[in-house]
């Protein structure tokens, strides 16, 4: 799957990530914890060198997908699929969660994040995933809303003391 978009004069390709895309993908991860996260380690090598083999391990349950701009990774998107306990009359259930996304700074509000996100849910229809979650921030709620999805009643979350 892949899709071109057009914004702010640059050309801006959107697809299925693979192994080969792991370092870039570290890169980025790393690149977010310390522009927004306010991670201030100076591990960056072995951190990139762990995400990269995380990557590349989780593959089967952590589809990455990933924006290019002449050649670089510029944004990512993760889609976890998980399997949900059998049911009489839907014998292989699963289900979705969107990760780890991240545009760099200078594409944001361009497309890209809504790109990513079109190729994420294309996946997730293809796969038949009975629901797909997303854990936001507030700045990133209204894109998500755009692309569908909506707060839940019934959806909680837990988090140890």
């Amino acid at each position: 799957m892949s899709n071109d978009i057009h914004r702010r004069q640059v050309r801006v390709y959107v697809r299925a990530g693979t192994a080969a895309d792991a370092v870039a993908l570290a890169e980025l991860r790393w690149r977010r914890l310390t522009e927004e996260g306010g991670y201030t380690g100076d591990d960056h090598d072995d951190f990139v060198a762990l995400f990269a083999a995380w990557v590349v391990e989780h593959l089967p349950t952590h589809l990455p997908f990933v924006a290019e701009v002449d050649g670089h990774v510029v944004g990512m998107a993760w889609l976890m699929v998980s399997d949900r306990v059998p049911a009489p009359t839907l014998r292989h259930r699963r289900t979705g969660d969107v990760q780890a996304v991240y545009v760099v700074p200078d594409l944001r509000d361009s497309g890209v994040g809504a790109a990513l996100l079109a190729l994420v849910l294309a996946e997730a229809r293809e796969r038949a995933l009975e629901h797909v979650t997303v854990h936001s921030s507030e700045r990133a709620v209204p894109l998500y809303q755009r692309m569908g999805f909506q707060s839940g009643r019934t959806w909680l979350s837990w988090q140890p003391e």
